[in-house]
């Protein structure tokens, strides 16, 4: 059985998909992007902020399902611009601290032409 999750603490969804869904005991997140949930605005021009915001959102999103950063098990990282990899990395690293598997790839357009985008998959 599928269980949705929504907090008002990461972005709604901009489209026909869920924050977040559990699939018995894990958690598959939607990309995250660098979107204020109380403003809806995009926080930051920097990759360094919009990644800040990025891990706060997924945090906001594994702590609704009941798990967190540790229990991650494999991310997707998305970068507009492979050049701000490395500050990009500064920041993941503050909080997938386990070091889960990953995948980081640069892209030619994000939603809202943000920096950059993660999605996670984590188990309960």
């Amino acid at each position: 059985m599928l269980k949705t999750i929504y907090t008002p603490k990461a972005p709604a969804a901009i489209g026909p998909y869920s924050q977040a869904v559990v699939c018995g005991d894990m958690l598959f997140t939607s990309g995250q992007i660098p979107v204020n949930p109380e403003t809806g605005e995009i926080a930051g021009e920097t990759i360094s902020e919009q990644a800040e915001q990025v891990m706060k959102n997924i945090g906001a999103v594994l702590e609704e399902a009941g798990t967190n950063f540790e229990n991650a098990v494999k991310t997707t990282c998305f970068l507009a611009d492979m050049g701000d990899f490395q500050v990009f990395n500064e920041v993941y690293a503050k909080y997938f601290v386990n070091k889960p598997a990953r995948s980081c790839v640069a892209v030619k357009t994000l939603p809202k032409n943000v920096l950059c985008e993660v999605e996670v998959i984590a188990k309960l």
